[in-house]
């Protein structure tokens, strides 16, 4: 679906990801490894390797088995990417490995602890638009807007598959089609439906320029936090979320949980009800429903833009998001991007 742009669409035209190099991740660690103990931790930056499939690597290499490499978020194969990995190796040495091309090992640390998913806190990214053509002035204005409000939190396309795939495939199986035949694809496909519904919920409330102000029976989420209260129960709410000390929710349905109220209530409702049958099927999977921030802020946001020899313009921007964010949410309030050739 083309979802609503909160601060007016992009001001501009550019290419994205003209090459890995135009898109870096890089993993914020809020843990040190110790120095010792039973796991290995490897910070390790890849090109064209996917987070699993360095993981399934790993695994082969040292010659254990997969369950024993950990790491904390999932990164693109299509970019530079610099995340953290561990290995389990009790009274083992630190394998000598054979580092295959396009993945390079930055360092590496002994910890107490395996790396478990989600331990990261953020990702810092820089990105490059190539044959950027637009107006600096209205781009500038457009990313100090950015910064002081941030975006609406939806999740980027690539969290549905090639094509929307996996959102197409998993409402077929919850409303009695096809069922995953791999176990990993359970989790994708029901990710890939909970965000699009997540999705259309908060679109609406950028429709409704509602996005970042609180709504009567609002469910509200501290800044940096994952605890959740009820907006009616504080009389500072409507202050607090301007502030950007607090933000608004939505639901990624599932199993009734913390439910709003009033007017968010009618509102969420009203966007999900077209979607009961798919809803219902998420029940029955037993997926417990959990609410998402509808606002994004972008942190330590830096942008230059540059002329190469030829007169080509090249935008590129850098930033810190919160771990589970998508950067391209970012890019897309400000260029737009020429759709790729087949």
């Amino acid at each position: 679906m083309s979802l609503p742009h909160a601060h007016g669409g992009p001001v501009a035209e550019a290419s994205l990801k003209a090459c890995p190099e135009d898109f870096q991740v890089f993993e914020c660690m809020h843990v040190t490894p110790e120095g010792e103990g039973e796991h290995l931790w490897l910070e390790i930056e890849k090109t064209g390797w996917n987070t699993e499939d360095v993981a399934m690597w790993l695994a082969k290499a040292a010659g254990i088995h997969r369950l024993s490499v950990g790491y904390s978020g999932l990164k693109d194969k299509h970019a530079v990417t610099r995340q953290w990995f561990s290995l389990h190796l009790p009274g083992k040495v630190d394998p000598d490995f054979d580092w295959p091309e396009g993945v390079h090992l930055m360092q590496a640390l002994r910890h107490r602890r395996k790396l478990n998913r989600g331990t990261h806190r953020a990702n810092r990214f820089v990105i490059r638009a190539t044959h950027f053509c637009g107006d600096a002035d209205l781009l500038e204005a457009r990313l100090d807007a950015i910064a002081a409000q941030g975006i609406p939190n939806y999740f980027g396309e690539q969290r549905f598959g090639r094509g929307a795939g996996n959102l197409v495939r998993g409402k077929e199986w919850l409303m009695g089609g096809e069922a995953p035949r791999k176990k990993a694809l359970r989790s994708i496909w029901l990710s890939a439906v909970r965000s699009d519904l997540f999705n259309q919920v908060l679109a609406e409330r950028v429709s409704r320029g509602v996005w970042n102000r609180v709504l009567a029976g609002d469910i509200l989420q501290p800044e940096g936090s994952r605890g959740l209260f009820m907006a009616d129960d504080d009389a500072e709410a409507a202050a607090r979320v301007i502030s950007g000390e607090v933000h608004p929710t939505a639901p990624m349905p599932g199993v009734a949980g913390m439910a709003s109220s009033g007017p968010c209530r009618q509102l969420e409702q009203q966007i999900l009800a077209p979607s009961q049958a798919v809803i219902d099927g998420l029940c029955r999977e037993g997926v417990d429903e959990i609410r998402r921030a509808t606002r994004l802020p972008v942190q330590d946001l830096q942008w230059s833009l540059q002329q190469d020899q030829e007169g080509e313009n090249t935008l590129q921007v850098a930033f810190r998001l919160p771990a589970g964010a998508f950067a391209t949410t970012v890019m897309a309030e400000l260029v737009r991007s020429p759709e790729p050739s087949a």
